[in-house]
């Protein structure tokens, strides 16, 4: 897989979104026959993953975003906003105080801004084959965020959806696994909770090997009568490169004046995501 092909990957699958993939518990496994009685505890731990949903809006924090591309290293600070169902904002700073960077996901597309050389990229989610032949897109992205289920081309998973999952039991984790061709989709939860504590995205490709999206929930805090996830770790791996990502919020909120839209000025040039992506990493 070429650079450029990597970094869009990266870029459109929650930038600058494990530890190393050879370390990390092994999620995807063969779900085994179960009796009517495992079937039933199946049933309640999809239904306390399900629960544990934050009923807001709206959630927004201040940012810690680091980045680890093999021997580049770069750490931001920001803010983070989030609308449920309509768009995840990422707004980074240089310095601590000058603007540096804005990601923004809506449904319909991915907006990265550099604000220091003032270009941008702005592209749908199908730019990317591994998001397009996965499924993957603003929704799997808020799931990956608000730490819940999803399932590919769904908006949300609701009862009927849940009868795709299988779920098998690992000690005092479960596990709940969803294929979809050559995708395979898994997480790891508690059983007593219902919390999720990591997601896999993992695609097989025999001839030119396998992509890996690993999404470690770290920490967790309080916010209303549930809890949000606010330390995690992310790591994406191809047959040839490992991309790894760090994303700390603090001072949880649910502020919704803000605009959920960026405009782009008529200053900034369209570039590939090569060229922004190198440009970030030089900051």
């Amino acid at each position: 897989m070429k650079l450029t092909n990597i970094l869009k990957v990266a870029a459109l699958a929650m930038p600058l979104f494990l530890t190393s993939c050879h370390t990390n518990k092994q999620v995807v496994k063969e779900a085994p026959v179960v009796s009517s009685e495992e079937s039933m505890e199946n049933a309640a731990i999809l239904d306390k993953v399900t629960g544990n949903a934050q009923p807001a809006q709206f959630v927004t924090s201040k940012l810690k975003f680091s980045v680890e591309y093999g021997s580049q290293q770069m750490s931001l600070t920001g803010n983070l906003r989030m609308k449920r169902d309509d768009v995840i904002q990422m707004q980074l700073m240089a310095f601590g105080f000058v603007e540096a960077a804005r990601l923004e996901f809506t449904k319909d597309y991915v907006l990265i801004i550099d604000r220091i050389n003032k270009q941008y990229l702005k592209a749908p989610y199908n730019y990317v084959d591994f998001l397009r032949n996965s499924g993957i897109n603003f929704y799997t992205l808020q799931a990956l965020f608000w730490n819940e289920l999803f399932k590919p081309g769904l908006q949300k998973v609701d009862k009927n959806a849940l009868a795709s999952y299988t779920t098998s039991i690992d000690g005092d984790d479960a596990i709940i696994s969803l294929e979809q061709g050559k995708m395979n989709y898994s997480w790891l939860t508690n059983r007593q909770s219902g919390r999720i504590k990591m997601t896999n995205i993992s695609y097989r490709d025999i001839l030119k090997g396998n992509t890996q999206l690993n999404w470690d929930y770290l920490e967790f805090t309080k916010m209303g009568a549930k809890t949000f996830p606010n330390n995690m770790k992310v790591t994406l791996t191809t047959p040839e490169k490992e991309l790894k990502l760090g994303i700390r919020l603090n001072y949880l909120g649910n502020e919704s004046e803000w605009e959920t839209r960026t405009k782009v000025s008529d200053k900034y040039h369209e570039v590939d995501v090569d060229q922004i992506l190198r440009r970030f990493m030089a900051l």
